[in-house]
């Protein structure tokens, strides 16, 4: 199945919805991102995981005057943590940054949006994200295990990309199906995507009706959750 059909299956469920369909599948302890991966603010999407993986420096930072430190840092942006990945994404995808659990910003919110004109639907890391107050004004989805302040040089470095890669305990594979809102990320493997999205379709009308019943005993008007 093309990554556009598959993305189509999941559009407007829950992750709620595809956690329960998983377990339909025997799938209990496996596919939710631990719970300190959490959005920057309230907000939903869904995509196909495009991997990239970056690791602490192993380097040391030298001492340099001002000009030597603004050369030294467009040097490193293009020798020792570049975003090669950029490049390559396409309409749907869902960047997966696994940043070894540092805390630096390797997103911010310009080049979120350079992603997000390339197409990029969210952004989920174990590292830190900084420029959150614009990153959320621009309402890019992001999810990560902290926020940031500092910027990567003398912390990271590029490993590669489009491999597996471990985020919030979970191993993503390129292609996988990744579903994130306001109760965390769950990743839903390639292979098992076409069944749990039809599991999570259902429980979603069942759990649609039920609360269609409260809304009306409550008076209360129906709205896209119930209708």
């Amino acid at each position: 199945m093309s990554d556009d059909a598959l993305l189509e299956l999941f559009e407007g469920l829950r992750l709620a919805d595809v956690r329960d369909g998983l377990d339909a599948l025997g799938y209990h302890y496996r596919c939710s991102m631990d719970p300190s991966i959490r959005p920057l603010w309230r907000t939903s999407a869904v995509g196909i995981a495009r991997t990239c993986r970056y690791l602490p420096y192993r380097g040391t930072v030298p001492r340099l005057d001002e000009k030597g430190y603004a050369e030294w840092s467009g040097w490193y942006y293009g020798h020792v943590c570049p975003y090669p990945w950029v490049d390559q994404l396409r309409p749907g995808d869902f960047v997966v940054i696994d940043a070894s659990g540092v805390d630096a910003g390797l997103m911010g919110s310009e080049n979120t949006l350079a992603c997000v004109r390339r197409g990029a639907r969210g952004f989920v890391t174990n590292g830190g994200v900084r420029d959150t107050d614009e990153v959320i004004r621009q309402r890019v989805p992001f999810w990560s295990a902290m926020v940031s302040k500092s910027m990567v040089q003398g912390r990271l470095q590029f490993e590669s990309m489009g491999g597996a890669v471990c985020v919030g305990g979970v191993t993503v594979q390129p292609g996988d199906v990744v579903v994130a809102d306001g109760d965390g990320v769950v990743v839903v493997p390639r292979e098992a995507a076409e069944d749990a999205a039809r599991l999570a379709r259902e429980e979603n009308r069942r759990d649609r009706a039920a609360r269609r019943a409260h809304y009306e005993a409550l008076g209360l008007p129906p709205d896209e959750t119930v209708v």
